[in-house]
C-alpha cells in the first residue's frame, strides 16, 4: 500500500471511531431515562457493551471476542448477578421451616 492509501484507510478509522464515541455517549445518556422499564435498559446496556468491543476491535491490535463469546460473556455475568442477589447478606441466618 502506498501513502495515500495508508492515509484513506487511517481517516476511515477515525471517523468510524469518533462515530462509535458519539454513538457510545447517546447510549450513555439513554440509561438515564426512567419509565421505560428494565427491559429497554438491558438493550441499551448490550448495545453499549457490543459498542466498546467494536471500538477495541477498531482501535487495538489485540484479539477481540466475537459477537457470540460476548453475548455469551454478558449472559453469564447477569447469571452470577442474579444469583447474587438471591443470597442472604452477610451475617443473616436464614432458618428453615422443616421441623
Amino acid at each position: 500500500m502506498n501513502s495515500n492509501e495508508l492515509k484513506a484507510i487511517e481517516s476511515r478509522r477515525q471517523t468510524l471511531l469518533g462515530q462509535l464515541r458519539t454513538a457510545e455517549a447517546s447510549l450513555r445518556g439513554s440509561l438515564h431515562a426512567r419509565g421505560f422499564g428494565s427491559v429497554a435498559r438491558e438493550h441499551l446496556e448490550r448495545a453499549l457493551a457490543h459498542l466498546q468491543e467494536a471500538y477495541i476491535a477498531i482501535n487495538e491490535t489485540k484479539a477481540v471476542r466475537s459477537v457470540p463469546q460476548l453475548v455469551e460473556d454478558l449472559t453469564r455475568i447477569e447469571q452470577v448477578c442474579n444469583e447474587l442477589r438471591q443470597q442472604p447478606p452477610p451475617g443473616v441466618t436464614v432458618k428453615s421451616l422443616r421441623p
